[in-house]
């Protein structure tokens, strides 16, 4: 390896061919070992890549600051959308894998929003389970067709679906290809996320 990269993560290499590698990033509270096992089962013999969120929140990791729920440090932000976008290339070049599919839970699935926002040329593709809209302005640069899953709880007391709603107008102005997924849960992830995101990959060539 080269330089060592700047984020603690776990990585598993890829046992079967032509899949498209997953970046997993865990929700308030989670590690890099969290998202492991949906990794596993969303898209089997996949490439992992699991970055820890590098923000404490009352000794809970997170990938950025947040001023209360639901309000954003929009600031801390952008820098650490900018931060995760290097360790993500970074990764790519030791690890030698491609471009990977965002897998993003809650605070996850919204550092990865912010990425698309400022850097969308980091993923081939997204799945944001209980994402937010994380900036104050519009997606800076095209997103070119760049597939998006959005999966929301209809029962969510933490992300009212209205959000979720206007994430997805806001990616899909920006040119992204959009599927947005209500189903009848909470902010918790459930096992019709799990076949969602299984669907979603395969019918974008991105997974088994």
């Amino acid at each position: 390896m080269a330089a060592p990269l700047q984020f603690v993560h776990s990585f598993e290499p890829a046992s079967r061919p032509g899949l498209s590698p997953l970046l997993l990033l865990h929700g308030t509270g989670g590690n890099e070992d969290d998202l492991l096992p949906i990794g596993r089962i969303i898209s089997p013999g996949a490439a992992l890549l699991s970055p820890r969120g590098q923000v404490m929140e009352c000794g809970m990791p997170r990938f950025f600051r947040r001023l209360a729920e639901g309000v954003f440090d929009f600031e801390d932000v952008h820098r650490r959308a900018e931060e995760l976008a290097d360790f993500i290339a970074a990764a790519r070049d030791d690890y030698q894998i491609s471009a990977p599919v965002a897998l993003g839970y809650s605070n996850g699935a919204n550092i990865a929003a912010a990425i698309l926002w400022l850097r969308p040329q980091t993923f081939a593709g997204a799945i944001l389970f209980r994402a937010m809209v994380p900036l104050d302005r519009g997606p800076e640069a095209s997103l070119d067709g760049l597939p998006v899953l959005i999966t929301s709880g209809l029962r969510d007391s933490i992300i009212p679906v209205q959000n979720s709603i206007r994430l997805a107008g806001l990616l899909s102005a920006a040119g992204a290809k959009i599927e947005h997924k209500q189903f009848p849960v909470g902010h918790e992830l459930s096992q019709l996320d799990i076949v969602a995101a299984q669907h979603w990959l395969a019918h974008n060539n991105l997974g088994a």
